[in-house]
């Protein structure tokens, strides 16, 4: 374990003086033992005292059992004079030595740390953390392991940054230089504590969070809006401008004697701790893929919205996703599949590949045949829709699905109106026609969501099949991504060659089916 030694002395004497808490100033003497953080700290404050009552010339530690490792400080070859001590319009506080050790005891018994703002004190016991867990419980989550994050107010690393300005002085007086980087940090400190305590309660890729604020010092760090504005612009996903990274990045900037300016050094002494606003629980994302079929021409692929007015009742994606969302208990859902049909458009054969993300699902166990049977829940209940294959993958899986799209191809069956009588030799030709390269303007019935491009698009194969003088279904193999309806009417010249122009009549389409879409994606069950 790392030890505190008699060269720390002045600097335990200082941070308590100035109401610094006992696991902040262990981080301050760049302690590393995360056994030492973890003990109570009811007892840490009082090997403190007791380290400070002890004899100087007697290198008493806090925890002797281990010799110390190497100290990350450097003793300083040729000590230069250090800036004066100044206040908080430009220099460093005279902090009072204290020679009375009652009053030293009864300076360092203070409520909230003028560092850490609370977090190491009351925040690391176990009422709190029971509190965690009663949250995670509570919330009934399956998980095998956790990650345990942490949200600090930015306003800490104000305070932090000035600490540290205070200790590198005192520093310099002693001979040693403390660089930033040598101070255990403070959510890494936090994490030592809490960690362990919540594997043990929770028996445990799961994720903790734990957001802490502190509402009587946020202000403090707006003064770094001035000295250093390129480093908080707006942006559209932040509530402010004062996160902890804009924080971190203008403390870097800054010059020492600007930030003693405007922030005192050491910081004061708050009057409250901070509070736990929140305790998040966040399972990863669940993934589930298979195929679908669509039996409707009157059903759109995901929910369709114009102008903020809803047109159908509902979706492919909201009948198969309602009863995934339900036995998985996520938060949200994202849906992606291999192409899209339009709403009057069937998707028959083996159907069309999606895969859904479950976000922050509770439930992520499922056996085969639990597996089987939510298949058939889906099946059950709409006529509109079957669904097949249906398994948990991951999300490296998926990309299989979007690999190469555009060379994959697709089988469709069209039904064909023409406004001149034919016959069934007018058509036969089409037969014959093998790798027929197209050149599609972006239709006009997508230019809204789709931008103006010309696409090279290949039909390889066409089989016609007379009905009467003026229907025949037409079967197409074609490239994936060729507009079909365009294809076939021509849309206004758009779309060059097309079924008009081969036939030399005007066309229309009535009925279209995929029937298949090659992708050797999901497996099949």
């Amino acid at each position: 374990m790392s030890s505190l030694t008699e060269k720390d002395r002045p600097i335990v004497q200082l941070l308590m003086d100035t109401g610094t808490c006992p696991r902040c100033v262990l981080r301050f003497c760049c302690v590393a033992s995360q056994a030492l953080y973890r003990r109570p700290h009811k007892d840490l404050m009082k090997d403190l005292k007791e380290f400070l009552k002890n004899n100087k010339e007697k290198e008493d530690t806090v925890c002797s059992d281990i010799a110390d490792p190497p100290c990350k400080r450097i003793r300083l070859e040729h000590t230069e004079e250090g800036p004066g001590d100044v206040n908080h319009n430009g220099a460093l506080q005279q902090i009072p030595s204290v020679s009375d050790e009652n009053a030293a005891m009864e300076n360092s018994a203070v409520k909230a740390c003028n560092v850490c703002l609370g977090i190491l004190q009351e925040f690391c016991e176990a009422d709190f953390v029971k509190k965690v867990c009663q949250k995670v419980n509570s919330a009934d989550y399956q998980f095998t392991s956790f990650v345990f994050s942490v949200s600090l107010p930015p306003q800490l690393s104000v305070r932090e940054h000035a600490a540290w300005l205070l200790v590198k002085q005192e520093m310099g007086k002693l001979g040693f230089s403390l660089a930033r980087d040598d101070i255990v940090q403070l959510k890494e400190a936090y994490k030592w504590i809490i960690h362990p305590q919540l594997s043990e309660e929770l028996n445990s890729l799961f994720e903790v969070s734990v957001v802490f604020a502190h509402p009587e010092t946020d202000e403090e760090c707006h003064f770094l809006a001035t000295a250093c504005p390129d480093c908080f612009k707006p942006a559209k996903n932040k509530q402010s401008v004062f996160t902890r990274m804009a924080v971190v990045k203008s403390l870097e900037k800054i010059k020492e004697e600007d930030f003693l300016k405007h922030f005192p050094c050491p910081p004061s002494s708050p009057k409250n701790l901070c509070v736990a606003l929140e305790i998040q629980c966040n399972n990863g994302a669940v993934f589930v893929a298979g195929r679908y079929n669509k039996y409707s021409r009157n059903l759109p692929q995901t929910p369709w919205i114009i102008d903020g007015e809803r047109k159908l009742e509902s979706s492919v994606e909201e009948l198969i996703s309602e009863h995934l969302m339900a036995e998985f208990k996520a938060d949200s859902f994202n849906f992606s599949s291999s192409g899209r049909e339009d709403v009057d458009v069937r998707t028959l054969g083996n159907g069309r590949p999606f895969a859904i993300e479950l976000v922050n699902p509770r439930r992520i166990r499922f056996t085969a045949e639990e597996m089987k049977g939510l298949q058939q829940t889906i099946n059950n209940s709409s006529d509109k829709i079957q669904v097949r294959d249906l398994q948990l993958v991951t999300r490296e899986a998926i990309g299989r699905m979007k690999e190469g799209e555009e060379e994959k191809t697709k089988t469709y069956s069209a039904l064909i109106w023409t406004d001149k009588a034919i016959q069934r030799e007018d058509i036969a030709f089409l037969d014959d026609i093998k790798e027929l390269k197209l050149d599609q303007k972006t239709p006009l019935r997508v230019l809204h969501r789709r931008p103006l491009a010309v696409r090279c698009r290949i039909i390889h194969t066409m089989k016609s099949e007379y009905i009467d003088e003026h229907h025949f279904r037409l079967h197409l193999k074609t490239q994936a991504g060729t507009y079909i309806k365009e294809f076939v009417h021509g849309d206004f010249g758009r779309t060059k060659l097309n079924i008009g122009s081969l036939l030399i009549r005007t066309p229309d389409i009535l009925e279209l089916d995929v029937e298949s879409v090659d992708v050797d994606w999901p497996p099949t069950l």
